[in-house]
């Protein structure tokens, strides 16, 4: 007779939370410093993390192998999400963000058109949930600054809904003032 031991359950350390969200690696650069011995080299890596429903991040993580700096911008990319303002499968207006040297313009499209964008600029559009959309990256193509720009535009954009009542509320408080400054020029004279 055997004594079975149960079983410990190996614990997978180097795959990312199960929350749905999918993982795009964007760029990865070596990098390396001159030291006192020599060159140290160390990898920063670009990822976008988003769960193709208007959730998307951006993280930029550095270590000293490839593995850990995916790793732990992943990590960023999560901290860091936004919720992107969708009317259908676009957006809901045209932006036009400038980050550092790049320039990122995002316009809203007709459905059936698709994606019209380039690599960096496509994988922040895509993981976002967008499915049409026109893009034109200009100045620098840089693709960390891309990133950073095309998400720098979208966490610009604004509900269309929303922003009518923001601004019906500030129109019905102008009115209020002007007509109390009408009635007080009125006395005056």
């Amino acid at each position: 007779m055997t004594s079975e031991k149960p079983r410990r359950e190996r614990r997978n350390r180097d795959r990312g939370p199960d929350d749905g969200m999918e993982e795009r690696v964007v760029k990865i650069s070596r990098v390396a410093k001159v030291v006192k011995g020599g060159r140290h080299l160390s990898f920063s890596a670009m990822v976008v993390v988003g769960d193709f429903k208007g959730k998307v991040g951006v993280g930029l993580g550095k270590a000293d192998a490839v593995p850990d700096a995916v790793k732990k911008a992943g990590y960023y990319a999560r901290k860091n999400m936004i919720n992107v303002p969708m009317s259908n499968t676009t957006i809901s207006h045209e932006a036009k963000v400038k980050y550092c040297g790049s320039e990122v313009m995002l316009r809203p499209a007709s459905k059936g058109t698709g994606i019209v964008a380039g690599g960096s600029v496509r994988a922040v559009v895509e993981l976002a949930g967008i499915k049409d959309i026109l893009t034109k990256a200009t100045h620098s193509t840089n693709p960390i600054n891309l990133v950073k720009a095309t998400f720098k535009a979208l966490s610009t954009l604004r509900d269309p809904q929303v922003e009518k009542a923001r601004r019906q509320v500030v129109i019905d408080a102008g009115i209020g003032v002007a007509s109390n400054n009408t009635s007080t020029k009125v006395s005056v004279s």
